[in-house]
């Protein structure tokens, strides 16, 4: 938990360039598309282990063709909390229907769930905020249409990004990414020291004293090799 406590006071992009300081995966993997981002920044990142699942909400569900509730309920707490439900939407286009309301944050917040992050669609905007639940996701829609859950407790894959079970997610409004457990522990110490250098040259940039010159030589100390 102090592990979770520490990543959820780093923004996504300062996590993603303590990330590429141990070179554990190439910097255009582990981040979902653009399109996804979480609604309510001003709750803070959402963080927590991955509880998969796959919907569809265009069709009505054929007989068999629906997973069980119970049966998901029991899953979702078979994961270490805090939880980030990870949803992928099997219809095209996707966001037909939104699963995720002020009912199901409410039951997924009980069962220790701090948010969602779906390709699918979200509603109950107001409500949702003000229960304190995340949702990051690529769509809003006014209706649940015919949604439902067609398989949990697989690998998904969410804006463009592969999140198997009990992965690590992060997730603020700039977008998500998964943290690699192996480095996690890590990654505080390594954001904090990339900052602090981000600071000097901010810094230099906004005194009085700036200068080309002066910029250079404080690059050439900082971050030798990239000029």
């Amino acid at each position: 938990m102090d592990l979770i406590h520490a990543l959820k006071k780093i923004s996504s992009p300062s996590l993603a360039n303590g990330i590429e300081t141990f070179n554990v995966r190439p910097r255009s993997e582990g981040c979902v598309s653009s399109e996804i981002r979480a609604l309510f920044p001003e709750l803070g990142p959402l963080t927590g282990y991955a509880v998969t699942a796959l919907i569809r909400a265009e069709p009505a569900p054929r007989e068999g063709h629906r997973a069980s509730t119970f049966a998901w309920w029991d899953y979702v707490l078979s994961i270490p909390a805090p939880r980030v439900v990870v949803v992928h939407d099997l219809d095209d286009p996707r966001g037909q229907g939104a699963q995720w309301g002020e009912v199901q944050a409410n039951i997924h917040k009980a069962l220790g769930c701090a948010g969602v992050l779906t390709d699918g669609s979200v509603r109950d905007l107001d409500e949702v905020r003000a229960l304190g639940f995340q949702f990051a996701a690529a769509h809003v829609s006014v209706s649940h249409a015919y949604v439902h859950m067609v398989d949990f407790g697989l690998p998904v894959k969410v804006g463009g990004l592969w999140v198997k079970p009990g992965d690590l997610i992060h997730a603020d409004h700039h977008g998500a990414l998964t943290v690699p457990p192996e480095i996690a522990d890590r990654l505080p110490e390594a954001v904090a020291k990339i900052e602090a250098d981000e600071r000097k040259i901010i810094s230099y940039c906004q005194a009085a004293s700036f200068s080309a010159e002066g910029l250079k030589g404080l690059y050439k100390q900082i971050r030798p090799g990239t000029y």
